[in-house]
């Protein structure tokens, strides 16, 4: 007999199991139990034997991967479920309810309902038990927040004045300048008591010598003009600086976060891919190599190319109906963090691979936006990369006629036969301007998201009840 097992996991409540045998009979359905050993081992043994079990779940925060673990060790195969499957099947077995017992027998009955929709778990595939896919996340997740910082530097710094950007730089600030303002906080009355000799002793000692007295000069100029801009008083630079120092000193705890993931990182690639094959394509270094790889999983485990490109997200949606057919936007199906590495690994490539780069400027001659072509080139890109995982050999270069070249010839028939002009995206540009303009416009469309509201927030009128 083999039974199957569905289970609705819980985070913080007992989680329900429903259970049949392989005619979709239910032996059991709606039993409680936690993720403790006792409670496992008490569901395992009252179990009917059985020559196999297949346990279906859906991926429910971190709480199923001890369970999944458990489970698969003791001999049982585990299958996931996206949530959007097992709910479609819910709304049609109870259109007006939703609860644990009724998820829990929807589970278990998956496996005769859509078979092909199961996929059995690999034995290294636990998700966020991966260290690698721990840490590659992890690290967006911190380079995201610095990003935040960083345009909160750039607003900050605009209440000094313009010309703070040219000194300081914007969008992403170097340690040199996040040290400086940490430490005075930008406030120009502190760094004109600083002066330039102690200045440019702070720069130089903090950038390694890249940064000197001409930097020191500029620093000093920038805060005269502030002094100059707000002689008439409105601005409290201490306060300003107290914000100012504070993001700044966020920036570099984050920095140092993210320099000690990337070693950790390049520890754990190295142990995942020995021979580097991924960080032989172009425009893949260990770590967005490292985010590609923690992504896919084992790419070997991808009955097809196609399989991969479509796990991605990056392949577009398809839209039937008798004998016509229409391509959509891309499905964005699976993991976004995947998405992304791929899409720019795809923007630096397309500078080195001529196959790439002729496809790109061919797109974009065509009308296409640069995210739109730079999608199609992701997904070619991930194809290749998943063969040469399959095949053990190392990415290599070729002309659009076949031949091997080097980097740096593709670097340069790609910088010289397939450059995209200035002209081919002003083209774009005015195509979809003038498409927009035939869809019209409204009140509530605004160039500023900062503007006010020009109506209500819906057209919905309330009715409330009289006092």
């Amino acid at each position: 007999m083999r039974l199957r097992l569905g289970i609705d996991v819980a985070c913080k409540a007992a989680h329900q199991v429903s259970c049949t045998d392989e005619t979709g009979r239910f032996l059991f359905s709606g039993r409680r139990f936690r993720t403790t050993v006792e409670d496992l081992e008490k569901l395992w043994v009252s179990l009917p034997a059985a020559d196999e079990v297949l346990v279906v779940l859906e991926p429910t925060r971190n709480a199923w991967v001890p369970l999944a673990a458990w489970l698969r060790a003791h001999g049982a195969k585990v299958a996931l479920v996206p949530p959007e499957q097992s709910a479609d099947l819910r709304d049609y077995y109870h259109k007006h309810t939703k609860n644990d017992r009724l998820d829990s027998r929807v589970l278990a009955r998956l496996p005769l309902l859509h078979p092909e929709g199961l996929r059995v778990l690999g034995d290294d595939e636990l998700g966020p038990a991966d260290p690698l896919r721990r840490a590659t996340r992890r690290r967006r997740s911190l380079v995201k927040r610095r990003t935040a910082i960083y345009a909160r530097l750039d607003a900050l710094l605009e209440l000094l004045g313009p010309h703070w950007a040219d000194t300081l730089g914007s969008g992403e600030y170097s340690k040199t300048a996040l040290t400086l303002l940490e430490r005075t906080g930008g406030d120009p009355h502190a760094l004109k008591r600083l002066g330039r000799k102690r200045l440019t002793a702070l720069l130089v000692r903090t950038s390694r010598g890249q940064w000197r007295d001409d930097h020191a000069e500029t620093i000093l100029h920038a805060a005269e003009q502030s002094l100059r801009l707000w002689a008439a008083g409105g601005l409290d630079f201490t306060e300003l600086s107290h914000d100012l120092s504070g993001e700044a000193r966020l920036a570099l705890q984050l920095s140092t976060e993210i320099d000690g993931l990337d070693d950790r990182i390049g520890v754990l690639y190295e142990e995942a891919d020995p021979a580097g094959l991924l960080t032989t394509a172009p425009g893949l270094a260990v770590t967005s190599a490292a985010t590609i790889l923690a992504g896919l999983g084992d790419p070997d485990r991808f009955t097809t190319l196609a399989g991969v490109r479509s796990f991605t997200g990056l392949v577009p949606k398809l839209d039937e109906s008798g004998t016509s057919s229409r391509y959509g936007p891309p499905t964005k199906a699976g993991d976004p963090a995947l998405r992304e590495a791929l899409f720019n690994a795809a923007d630096r490539a397309r500078k080195t691979d001529p196959t790439l780069a002729a496809r790109y400027q061919r797109l974009i001659q065509a009308g296409k936006h640069h995210n739109s072509a730079l999608c199609t080139r992701a997904a070619v890109l991930v194809t290749r990369l998943a063969a040469c995982w399959r095949s053990r050999t190392p990415y290599q270069l070729h002309d659009v006629d076949g031949r091997p070249i080097t980097a740096a010839e593709g670097r340069t028939i790609c910088a010289t036969r397939y450059q995209v002009t200035d002209a081919d995206r002003a083209k774009n540009r005015s195509q979809r301007a003038a498409q927009r303009q035939k869809q019209g416009t409204g009140r509530r469309r605004k160039e500023s998201r900062s503007a006010p509201a020009a109506g209500p927030s819906t057209n919905h009128i309330n009715h409330l009840p009289a006092a």
